[in-house]
């Protein structure tokens, strides 16, 4: 999934395009320039790996009361200020320990899990699709497994890609970080980016799709723009469920106060003018 450029391998899988030097590392410290390829360094490498219940990934209104295997490595190609896994999601290989699973051995552990309740693999805590190679042949297994697929990630993935791994899914949470492009101008990405993955997943046949907002005090709490990100939504499907979720001080905001639970509610029921379906998180 890659080209040369000037001597230099093009990456395919995300708007940044890094163009890389043989052996040299992309902005998101998982993909690697390899014989005229860019290539997933993070194949296969884990450094987290939990029986979770659904409800945790966030999945409101998919398949609820079961568990699912929660499976991340490191790296990602955001660099969100508030970013609440980063050390695994801003780390390298020599950042944090990981261990080597093949997506086979992999999708055994989730089968063995099912009489524990397990429903398949999520793919999560770092940013899944900068492991895109990992994540489309470990999908593919499991799929073959009648195993579910389970994508939380930040959207900001090119079509390409996305359209190779979606029908693998069988049910996303995004992250819609804000609704301004000076929001994601902060997170180092492209809101028409990420509305394009929403989109593209909302109208994937087999695919549930879930949408997360992290409200940061003064930063993306806006009434109007949480009024205009559910609107935009519910012009997909007004059955979307969409997470109003609490910011608590991390990473390097450990400045800012906690979002009052009060604004919370606020912009739920905002957000509930076009949308059926709208939770409050971590309050």
């Amino acid at each position: 999934m890659s080209g040369l450029a000037e001597g230099r391998a093009t990456c395919a899988i995300c708007p940044h395009g890094c163009q890389l030097a043989e052996g040299q590392t992309g902005l998101c410290h998982a993909r690697v320039a390899a014989a005229g390829q860019v290539v997933d360094a993070n194949y296969g490498r884990v450094t987290s790996l939990a029986l979770d219940p659904i409800e945790k990934k966030p999945l409101a209104r998919f398949k609820p009361g079961t568990k699912v295997l929660s499976v991340g490595s490191y790296g990602c190609n955001l660099r969100c200020p508030f970013c609440q896994n980063a050390a695994i999601a801003c780390a390298g290989e020599n950042d944090v320990p990981w261990r080597e699973m093949a997506p086979a051995e992999l999708v055994e552990l989730a089968a063995s899990l099912m009489p524990e309740g397990n429903i398949g693999i999520a793919f999560t805590y770092n940013e899944p699709l900068v492991g895109f190679e990992f994540v489309h042949d470990t999908a593919r297994l499991a799929h073959e497994r009648s195993l579910a697929n389970v994508l939380v990630s930040n959207g900001y993935v090119n079509d390409g890609p996305l359209r190779e791994i979606a029908p693998l899914i069988g049910a996303a949470n995004i992250d819609l970080k804000g609704y301004t492009q000076s929001f994601y101008d902060l997170v180092g990405g492209d809101l028409d980016t990420v509305k394009h993955t929403i989109a593209v997943l909302a109208a994937e046949p087999g695919c549930h799709l879930e949408v997360t907002t992290l409200i940061i005090p003064g930063l993306n709490d806006g009434e109007d723009e949480i009024d205009a990100a559910a609107a935009w939504l519910a012009s997909l499907d007004p059955g979307i469920p969409y997470h109003i979720t609490r910011f608590f001080p991390c990473h390097r905001l450990q400045d800012r106060h906690a979002t009052p639970p009060a604004t919370v509610r606020k912009l739920a029921a905002t957000a509930r003018r076009h949308l059926k379906h709208v939770y409050g998180g971590n309050c």
